[in-house]
Formats: C-alpha cells, sequence, structure tokens
C-alpha cells in the first residue's frame, strides 16, 4: 500500500509513539491532566515498537549460548544479531568489539578496570559522575571547565603535552551535556588525543537518543551508553569499540560465559582460559531480554530517520528556550553560550524560588515531571551556578525551604516521543508561576518539597 507524500511527511513530523504517552495524573487542585514526561534526561520512555518487538519475543525466551534446544538456539541467535545490529547502529569498525554491560556507568567502571599499567586518565569537571569517577585507580588528571568548544580542545591539548612520564594515557568526554544539553566537539577532541599518544572514550548517554553516531567517523576508541535513554526498559547498556586493551584485562566478573576452558592443576589450584571475545567482560547469564530491547530501539530509530527526529527535536528546543527567554525571573544555564548546538536537554534558575520547590509544583500542579537538584554533575552545575557549599545529598537537592535562594537547578529534557504540546504547556506553566506564584502550600519533607496535603493557597477570586 502506498501512502502519499504529505501523509509520509506528516509522519516524520510527529512524535514516535512511547509507553505512557496517554496516562493520567492527579492535580492537586483537583482533576486529572496527561502527564507531561520532561525528564527524558534521566530515563526515556520506551518506543511502542520496542515494547511490542520484545513482547513478541517474550515466548521464545531461553537460555544463551550453552542450550541444545530450539529456544535456547533462537535466544543465542537473537543476542549475538542483536550484537551486529548495535555495531551498526553505532558505525563500529571491522574489529572492534561490542560487550553487553549493566549501564553507561557500569561500561565506563569495565573499562577503569581495563587500563593498561601506568595509564594516565583525563578527564573534564564537566562530566556526569559516570564518567567523572571511575578511575579513582588510575592517575587522573580533572580538567577544567571550558567556556568554548575550541577551550575545551586547547585545554585537552595543553594538558597531553605536558603530561609526564609520556605512557599510556585515555580521555573520557562527553557527546552531549547531561546539564546544558550542549554538543562537546568529539571529533576535535578524539584527534588532539591521538595526535597527543592517548585514547578517547565517548560518554553518549546523551548524545545516542538524540543523534546519529558513527564511532569511525568521530574517531573515538569506545562508546558508551545506556538503554534506559535510548528509549528501551532499565537494565543494559553497551561499551562499543576497540579490543586490544580489553582483551588484554582480566574479566571484568569471574564465572561461566567469560571462560573458554577451565582445569585443576596438581596442586589443587584451577586453571582457567578466558575467551577473547566480547563473551571475556559478560560473565553470568546475560540479560537477553535487554540486549534485545536495545537492539530494537536502535532499529526503530534508524527506520524513523535521525535527520527527521533532529528537526524535530530542534524545533522543540527553540519553542522552550524562546519561551524562557520571555521570563526575566529565568536564567538558562550554558557553558558555551546561546548559539551553542544542543539536544533536548535545558537547565535553569528561577529567581526568588528553591528549583525544589518550583519543579513540586510543576508537578502537583500542571502534571509535568521534570528533575531538579544537581543532576549526577555536581562540579559542573556548582561551576554554573556560582556556588560550592552546599551538600546536595546524592543526585539530589540540599535541604532547604519553599522560597529560599536555589543552590540547585531544574532541568527540562524531551526527545522523540515528545508531543508539541507537553512543552507547550511547561512553557505556559513556568510563565504563571513566575507570574502568579502557586496555588498550593509545599513542606520539606526528606529534603525535598512536596505539596502539603492539609492546606490550599488558592489565589483570592
Amino acid at each position: 500500500m502506498s501512502v502519499s507524500t504529505a501523509a509520509a511527511d506528516q509522519t516524520l513530523c510527529s512524535p514516535l509513539p512511547v509507553l505512557g504517552r496517554d496516562v493520567l495524573v492527579p492535580l492537586v487542585t483537583g482533576g486529572e491532566v496527561t502527564y507531561a514526561a520532561l525528564d527524558y534526561a534521566a530515563s526515556a520512555p520506551a518506543l511502542q515498537r520496542v515494547w511490542d518487538d520484545v513482547a513478541a519475543y517474550a515466548p521464545y525466551y531461553g537460555s544463551v549460548h550453552r542450550g541444545a534446544g530450539y529456544l535456547s538456539q533462537l535466544s543465542t541467535d537473537l543476542f549475538e544479531n542483536s550484537r551486529a545490529t548495535v555495531a551498526e547502529f553505532l558505525g563500529c569498525r571491522e574489529s572492534d568489539q561490542v560487550v553487553f554491560t549493566r549501564s553507561t556507568t557500569d561500561s565506563l567502571n569495565l573499562l577503569a578496570a581495563a587500563l593498561p599499567a601506568d595509564c594516565q586518565v583525563f578527564v573534564f569537571e564537566t562530566e556526569h559522575h559516570a564518567s567523572l569517577l571511575p578511575w579513582r585507580d588510575a592517575e587522573v588528571t580533572y580538567l577544567n571547565a571550558p567556556r568554548t568548544p575550541a577551550q575545551a580542545v586547547e585545554t585537552l591539548e595543553r594538558a597531553l603535552a605536558d603530561r609526564e612520564p609520556y605512557g599510556p594515557a585515555l580521555v573520557c568526554v562527553t557527546g552531549a551535556s547531561n546539564v546544558t544539553g550542549e554538543l562537546w566537539p568529539v571529533q576535535e577532541l578524539a584527534a588532539a588525543a591521538h595526535a597527543h599518544g592517548a585514547r578517547i572514550v565517548l560518554d553518549a548517554a546523551q548524545l545516542a537518543p538524540h543523534h546519529p553516531l558513527d564511532i569511525d567517523e568521530l574517531d573515538v576508541d569506545w562508546v558508551a551508553f545506556s538503554r534506559h535513554k535510548l528509549y528501551a526498559p532499565f537494565g543494559s547498556g553497551v561499551l562499543a569499540g576497540r579490543a586490544d586493551w580489553l582483551q588484554a584485562a582480566e574479566p571484568y566478573l569471574a564465572g561461566g560465559g567469560a571462560s573458554r576452558k577451565v582445569a585443576r592443576r596438581g596442586d589443587g589450584g584451577v586453571d582457567v582460559e578466558w575467551h577473547t571475545t566480547a563473551a571475556r567482560h559478560e560473565a553470568g547469564s546475560p540479560n537477553v531480554i535487554g540486549v534485545y530491547s536495545i537492539a530494537a530501539a536502535c532499529k526503530a530509530l534508524t527506520e524513523a530517520g535521525f535527520d527527521s527526529l533532529v528537526e524535530r527535536e530542534q524545533g522543540l528546543v527553540t519553542k522552550v528556550r524562546e519561551g524562557l527567554a520571555e521570563v526575566g525571573a529565568v536564567r538558562v544555564l550554558s557553558l558555551f553560550g546561546d548559539d551553542a548546538p544542543r539536544v533536548g536537554v535545558i537547565s535553569f534558575v528561577v529567581e526568588g524560588w528553591n528549583s525544589s520547590h518550583f519543579a513540586a509544583a510543576l508537578s502537583a500542579e500542571y502534571g509535568i515531571g521534570v528533575r531538579d537538584g544537581l543532576f549526577c554533575a555536581h562540579p559542573l552545575v556548582r561551576t554554573l551556578l556560582g556556588s560550592d557549599a552546599q551538600d546536595p545529598g546524592e543526585c539530589g537537592a540540599p535541604e532547604a525551604e519553599p522560597g529560599e535562594r536555589s543552590l540547585n537547578a531544574i532541568r527540562v529534557s524531551f526527545g522523540a516521543g515528545t508531543p508539541d504540546e507537553h512543552v507547550e504547556r511547561f512553557v505556559g506553566a513556568v510563565k504563571e508561576l513566575v507570574q502568579q506564584g502557586a496555588q498550593w502550600n509545599y513542606r520539606t519533607e526528606d529534603g525535598r518539597c512536596v505539596p502539603d496535603r492539609d492546606s490550599v493557597n488558592a489565589p483570592a477570586l
């Protein structure tokens, strides 16, 4: 059946169907509203296509790699075909390996465990904790936050040129900030790293859901990302890239699947021959459904057409940024300035509001889900806010009463499944809250602002 060009264009400009798109949530002021999920940077809703693909496979679920039965063989084929799908999605080189992990954090900790002896690591303070913290057992140089992409490259070049001794080195950098949404000059940073004899790993957790990725074109050595940001359910991640450091390292986990041959020695010990394939770091029974959901998401995004998805998302970014710019009390956080290219991730503060209070009001009074706090990127957000003294707790907001000066920020994030109405409702809600204040009273509970169920602060009629 053919589809008219107009109809096809309309389809390309529509949000992709996601789970939860029709969920109704109660408002403290009365009634219900369709939930506006605007916290994609933390976890994007699963694509309906991914959920359907997983549901279709579920009855055929079986053990992987070691079963002789039909379902086991089918599951093994599905698992390894998923590896090939992910490799294609990432533009992997022929010699690259795709290792399945639990998350981006797990992927980068795996790579940290595989670093050669005396490897030096260079990481900007602007990174998410997943890429800022795993290198604690290595010699780490933390680079100051750059204020332009060119400054980022210059800072890295100086640090690499000055390193002593001149041995193995690794640079870790994000593709898109989970705080500002700004795109980093990955290709230029990769060129700088390689020019100084270093390798580079790309934290693509925020980039992969929003832009096509090509390891070969970017010339990065590894890429890490998670499925729960790539429109698939929780629980799996990917580390893809060069095999040599991974093959030379001890298995990330010791156990079945990672071992190729195990034999008792005469002295009572055990000799082990480990796999040199990706299985070396995939010990235990793999999460085959999780892996398949990653592959399903990769296929769905590719088939939807990244060019159209990017174009539509940029329209939403413009709508949000222009709307926030009309509110004098709002300050949008940025490293590289207003003209920097970015994905659908925007953080801001509102003068006179504690960010936890503002986010609570968006949820309780408008049915809008955003995030407040320091977004597991404490050094970056503190730099952007110009504050260093607060103790935010674990990826959260410090204790503060509604109305106190904000020591953290609010983040709105969206993507391929976001309807226009959700960002329009968000912009309208921000304007109303700033102009009219909250309609409900809020209190602090466990360091967070929550609606006070026993009182109302409705405006006088």
